[in-house]
């Protein structure tokens, strides 16, 4: 039987090191150890290209070398028969290994000696067995449905509202492929982050932690717009900036933390992107190695990226609704016995409640703005239309991402279990209730 390149995907996995043999002009010998083997399509392969001066030398003397790869699930070693084509120091290619080489570096505490300079670019001209495998090869614990796939994108179809577009997503991760850790962090480019808004698995809040573009696995996914893994963490260090260990939270912080899966042998970071714009990541992890093969990643690319379009397209509708047909104060309930204390702070626009941090950055302006207009007229209901023009001086002049920025307002206070929440009422059209007396303060 033949052995193609897609029958070996797992070779490339980068978990144990590859080899090449090359000779000099002069008939010697030479082997490097080669850190990123990366499959351009069924006939051809690209490495990296950071020290082996020699080896660069002899392919271009002469071009006919081998390759010995290993599949890191049964042991099996290939031997690739392989021919150079050319060097490249740029396009898509180049990029694609650049950024696998830059996250796994930085996984390995390695970020500023492995910088890549080129890549070479090999034609496979047969593929060869070497021994026998050592291991029995395990395979990926769900294969994906396709039929359950197309339901999920159905189900999310009939969807209006960002929160349930993304407590589906979730919810299909866990039913469809059974994985029982996953989040979604949604974009805030005028910030340069990403910040959580939901997630399944984790036993700590979450909501609004976030994690800086180009950090990390998360935040080079978003950054590049491509989907990155890891099959095996075994040998590499956990998520340091971007996935921090499980910690409780302190009320008095204006950070939240990212939670992380302890054991966790897999991850994966599947960008929410529509037409080049990011929308957000769909971050999964798992304590299986090699839990995302080919077949899952398509899957969950699929819901994805079906979902990004949804939030997309709900962010441009919600603001389309028509005006509220009429007004109604909220009475607020037990206001004898519970006072409500909110501080709002000017040097970094962090607001608090009931001594509890909740949010900051543009999220709390929107908050301050509700609570103040709130309290002056007694009205508590809002429009993203409205919303948009009285806050035309806070929201950013290109993607404001209204939407998403009330989705975590809403999705942090029902996470805190505050006396205060927001709710939707509709399409682009929310409710400010408020249990309570409230006490509001602007601090500098």
């Amino acid at each position: 039987m033949t052995i193609t390149l897609s029958d070996i995907t797992s070779c490339f996995e980068g978990v144990y090191p590859s080899i090449i043999a090359t000779r000099s002009a002069d008939g010697m010998p030479n082997i490097s150890y080669l850190s990123h083997i990366l499959p351009v399509d069924l006939e051809r392969i690209a490495i990296s290209n950071q020290f082996f001066a020699k080896t660069a030398a002899n392919i271009r003397s002469d071009p006919h070398v081998t390759f010995l790869v290993v599949d890191p699930q049964s042991g099996q070693q290939y031997q690739l028969l392989a021919t150079w084509e050319s060097s490249s120091d740029h396009g898509s290619v180049f990029d694609s290994i650049a950024m696998q080489l830059k996250v796994s570096s930085a996984q390995a505490g390695l970020s500023d000696v492995m910088r890549l300079r080129t890549i070479e670019l090999f034609k496979v001209n047969e593929i060869v067995t070497v021994g026998a495998p050592r291991l029995a090869r395990t395979q990926a614990k769900v294969k994906p449905d396709i039929t359950m796939v197309a339901a999920v994108t159905h189900q999310l179809a009939d969807l209006s509202d960002s929160g349930e577009i993304v407590a589906k997503l979730l919810d299909a991760v866990l039913s469809v492929f059974e994985f029982r850790h996953a989040m979604i962090l949604l974009s805030d480019e005028a910030r340069g982050v990403l910040a959580a808004a939901d997630a399944i698995g984790y036993n700590q809040n979450l909501v609004g932690a976030e994690v800086p573009l180009s950090v990390g696995l998360i935040g080079q996914a978003a950054a590049s717009g491509s989907t990155l893994r890891i099959n095996d963490l075994s040998r590499m260090r956990r998520m340091g900036g971007a996935i921090t260990e499980t910690s409780p939270e302190d009320p008095f912080t204006r950070e939240v933390t990212l939670p992380g899966l302890a054991d966790a042998m897999s991850q994966i970071a599947i960008p929410l992107i529509v037409s080049s714009a990011i929308q957000g990541v769909l971050f999964v992890e798992s304590e299986e190695r090699f839990a995302f093969d080919n077949a899952v990643t398509s899957g969950l690319e699929i819901l994805a990226r079906h979902a990004a379009v949804l939030l997309a397209l709900n962010e441009l509708l919600a603001d389309g609704t028509a005006e509220l047909p009429s007004r109604r104060a909220l009475a607020t309930t037990d206001t004898s016995d519970l006072s409500i204390d909110a501080v709002y702070h000017n040097f970094d626009h962090s607001i608090f409640i009931a001594r509890r941090y909740v949010i900051k950055g543009v999220a709390a302006r929107i908050l301050l703005h509700m609570l103040q207009r709130g309290l002056a007229a007694s009205d508590f209901e809002f429009t993203n239309r409205e919303l948009r023009a009285s806050l035309s001086n806070v929201l950013p002049e290109f993607k404001d991402n209204l939407e998403t920025r009330l989705l975590l307002l809403r999705r942090r206070l029902d996470e805190l279990e505050l006396p205060l929440r927001l709710l939707r009422t509709g399409r682009g059209k929310l409710l400010l209730e408020i249990r309570g007396r409230l006490n509001l303060v602007v601090e500098d």
